[in-house]
C-alpha cells in the first residue's frame, strides 16, 4: 500500500463536517459495485441522511472483464441538506481496476480522493483500458490524492482459513473491503451491512463470515493506516417528520399501483414482457400475491398489452409496462383500449433508442411516441414521474386518471429515476385520494355502454356478465349511444371528436402548475419527467446566488397540460425546454403556444444534466 501527495497521521483530529459528499464506485460488471452502493447508500439513509442514487451499468449481461464498454458503476450523493441529483463532481472514487479508472476519471474534482487496487493493475489489464502506461507510475494522477491498495491480495489473505470458499468466492469479496474502507473514511456503521449478510446468506454461514470479515478489514486497514488526514462526517438531513425508507423508482411504481388497486376496491393486474429497465416492477408486483395480484408474464409485448386490456374489460386495475423498443410493438393493441375506452395504465420506463439504442441508459425520447404513436385520432392521457419517491405518486396517479376517465393512461419514467433511489416518506391508503370508478353493477333501464358522465364525458363501465348489461366492445368505430358498430360519416366525426373532447377535459380535474424561485423575470427554465432534480438543483443554486430573475417549472402532466401552463409561460423574457432528447417537449409547447418563443437545451448521451453544465447554459442567457 502507497499513498501518494504527503498523506499525514493525525490521531488527534476530529472528523471535518461536510454537507454533501459524492462518491462513485466502479469496476467490472461481476465486481459488486452496485451491491456496494447500494448498502453506502442504504446506511447513510438510515442514519438519516438525504440520499440520491444512480446505478450506470453495461448492456451485456457479462461485458469482457477489464473492458472498457464493461464498466459497472454506481454513484451515492448523500448530505445533511436537501439532495435533489446523484451529484455532479465525484469527491471520491473506488476504482476496482484500470478501466473503470480510465472512463471515470472525468468525473474527480482535482484534489480528491481516488482508491484503487493495485492488484487489478496488471499489464493485461491496463493494455485493455488501452493504457499505453501505468498511470500510478507515469504521474498523470499527480492532481488527485491517490490512495493505492493492494486490496485482492489482502481479502485473499484475510480469507485464507475460512473453509468453503473457491478462489472466485474469495475474490469477489474485495468490493468489501472497498466498502469498509469508505465506511470508515466517512464515519459510517457497518452494522447494516453485516445484518443484512445474515439475511441474505441466512443457509451459508461461511458466507456470511468471510464478508463480514472483509468488510472489517478493510474498515480497520483504513483506520489504522490512516489513509487521509482524517475522516469526515456528515450529518443527518433535517426532514419533514415520518417514517422514511430509501426506495428505488420502479419499486416505488409498483407500490403506487398496489395502493391504487387498494383504494379502488379493483383486483391489480399486469400482464408484462420483460425488457430493460422495466423489469423490476413486474419482480416487484410478483412478490404480493397475497394483496391478490396477479402477474402474467406474456410471451411478447403484443401479449402483455392484450391481456391487460382484457382485464380492463373484466372490471380489473389493468397495467402493462415495457420500455421505448415495447412501446413501439404495443401501439396497435393501445389503440384498441383508446377505441374501446377502457381503463388501462401503460408505463413506458424510457431508455436510450432508437431501436435496441442504450438498453441499459437514460433518455426522455419516447414523448412524442406517446403523444402520438398510434394510428388514427387517438389522444390518451400522458403523465411522468420526476423522482424515484414521487414514482409511487404517479403510479397511484395514472391509476386514478384511467379509472375515472374510463382512458388509457401512459405513465412515462426514465432508466435514471427507475434504477435511482432516494428517501421516500411512507403514506397510509388513508392519506392517498379516493377513485370513483364507473362500474355499473347492475341493470339499469335503457343503459348503453357508451353512455356518457356530463362532466367528464367518461363512458359507463359495465363488467361482462352482469344480468341485463350484457354488451360488444372492439375495434371497430361505434355508434354513439349503443356500442353497435357503426360506419355512418357523421357518427365517426361525433365519435372521434367527444373522445378528443373527453382527454381535454381531464384539464378539470388535475392540477394547476406551479413554479418556484423568481415568479416572474428574464429566464424560466422548463422540464418534464426526471430531469427534475438536475434542474431544480441548478436553478436552486443559481437563485441563491442572487440569480432571483430565474424561475423553474417542472411539468408532470403532459397530455393535457395544466389549464394555467399559458398564464405561468407568460410571465417570462426568455424560456428555456431542457430534455434528454432532441427537443420533443418543446415541439409540444410550441404547438398549443405558438405566439410564444422557445430556446431549447439537449442532451442525448445517455446520462442526466449535470449542474455545471446548466448553470453555464444559463448565465449565458442572461448575459
Amino acid at each position: 500500500m502507497t499513498t501518494k501527495n504527503a498523506i499525514t497521521k493525525n490521531k488527534d483530529k476530529k472528523p471535518e463536517v461536510l454537507d454533501t459528499v459524492v462518491i462513485r464506485f466502479v469496476g467490472d460488471s461481476g465486481d459488486g459495485m452496485q451491491l456496494t452502493g447500494t448498502q453506502f447508500s442504504d446506511t447513510s439513509a438510515m442514519f438519516g441522511n438525504d440520499v440520491a442514487t444512480f446505478p450506470n451499468y453495461p448492456a451485456e449481461i457479462r461485458a469482457p472483464q477489464g473492458s472498457l464498454y464493461g464498466v459497472s458503476g454506481f454513484q451515492v450523493h448523500i448530505g445533511s441538506v436537501e439532495i435533489s441529483t446523484a451529484g455532479d463532481n465525484v469527491d471520491l472514487l473506488v476504482a476496482m481496476n484500470p478501466a473503470g479508472l480510465k472512463t471515470n476519471l472525468f468525473a474527480v474534482k482535482p484534489g480528491h480522493t481516488i482508491i484503487v487496487d493495485t492488484d487489478s493493475f496488471t499489464r493485461k489489464n491496463l493494455q485493455k483500458a488501452k493504457y499505453e502506461s501505468n498511470p500510478l507510475e507515469d504521474n498523470s494522477l499527480e492532481n488527485y490524492r491517490v490512495i493505492e491498495v493492494s486490496m485482492t491480495s489482502i481479502t485473499k489473505e484475510t480469507l485464507k482459513d475460512i473453509k468453503g470458499l473457491d478462489n472466485k468466492s474469495i475474490t469477489r469479496s474485495k468490493n468489501m473491503f472497498a466498502l469498509g474502507m469508505v465506511y470508515w473514511m466517512y464515519n459510517r456503521s457497518v452494522a447494516h451491512t453485516t445484518d443484512f449478510f445474515k439475511k441474505k446468506f441466512a443457509t451459508k454461514p461461511h458466507l456470511v463470515e468471510a464478508n463480514t470479515k472483509v468488510l472489517n478489514a478493510g474498515f480497520y486497514f483504513a483506520e489504522t493506516l490512516e489513509l487521509i488526514p482524517n475522516a469526515y462526517s456528515i450529518a443527518p438531513a433535517k426532514m419533514k417528520p415520518g417514517t422514511y425508507r430509501i426506495i428505488m423508482g420502479n419499486k416505488a411504481t409498483a407500490w403506487g399501483f398496489l395502493a391504487a388497486a387498494e383504494k379502488s376496491g379493483l383486483e391489480l393486474f399486469l400482464g408484462s414482457y420483460p425488457i430493460t429497465p422495466a423489469s423490476d416492477i413486474l419482480h416487484e408486483l410478483v412478490k404480493h400475491k397475497h394483496f391478490g395480484v396477479k402477474a402474467f408474464q406474456a410471451e411478447d409485448e403484443i401479449a402483455g398489452i392484450s391481456s391487460a386490456i382484457g382485464a380492463a374489460f373484466a372490471g380489473k386495475l389493468a397495467i402493462t409496462t415495457t420500455s421505448g423498443p415495447g412501446m413501439a410493438l404495443k401501439a396497435e393493441a393501445l389503440g384498441l383500449a383508446m377505441m374501446i375506452e377502457l381503463p388501462l395504465v401503460i408505463v413506458n420506463v424510457q431508455r436510450g433508442g432508437p431501436s435496441t439504442g442504450l438498453p441499459t441508459k437514460t433518455e426522455q425520447s419516447d414523448l412524442l411516441q406517446a403523444m402520438y404513436g398510434r394510428n388514427g385520432e387517438s389522444p390518451v392521457i400522458v403523465i411522468a414521474a420526476s423522482t424515484p419517491a414521487n414514482c409511487f405518486d404517479y403510479a397511484f396517479e395514472a391509476s386514478k386518471l384511467a379509472i375515472e376517465h374510463m382512458s388509457p393512461v401512459i405513465l412515462l419514467s426514465d432508466g435514471y429515476i427507475a434504477n435511482g433511489s432516494a428517501p421516500w416518506k411512507i403514506k397510509t391508503v388513508d392519506e392517498m385520494p379516493e377513485i370513483n370508478n364507473n362500474i355499473i353493477d347492475k341493470y339499469i333501464e335503457n343503459w348503453h355502454p357508451y353512455k356518457r358522465n356530463e362532466d367528464s364525458l367518461a363512458r359507463n363501465w359495465a363488467i361482462p356478465g352482469t344480468k341485463g348489461l350484457e354488451h360488444r366492445v372492439g375495434g371497430l368505430e361505434k355508434d354513439r349511444v349503443s356500442g353497435n358498430v357503426s360506419y355512418m360519416p357523421e357518427n365517426h366525426e361525433y365519435m372521434t371528436n367527444i373522445r378528443d373532447e373527453k382527454i381535454k377535459r381531464v384539464q378539470n380535474y388535475i392540477p394547476d402548475i406551479a413554479n418556484e424561485f423568481s415568479d416572474e423575470g428574464d429566464l424560466l427554465v422548463v422540464g418534464w419527467g426526471g430531469t427534475y432534480g438536475s434542474l431544480h438543483s441548478a436553478v436552486k443554486e443559481m437563485y441563491e446566488d442572487g440569480f432571483t430573475n430565474v424561475g423553474f417549472l417542472h411539468f408532470n402532466y403532459l397530455n393535457p397540460l395544466p389549464k394555467n401552463t399559458k398564464e405561468i409561460l407568460s410571465k417570462y423574457k426568455k424560456i428555456i425546454v431542457c430534455e434528454l432528447n432532441n427537443g420533443q417537449f418543446v415541439k409540444v409547447l410550441k404547438s398549443n403556444f405558438n405566439e410564444l418563443n422557445f430556446l431549447q437545451y439537449n442532451k442525448i448521451q445517455g446520462l442526466p444534466f449535470g449542474n455545471s453544465e446548466l448553470i453555464q447554459k444559463f448565465k449565458q442567457l442572461l448575459k
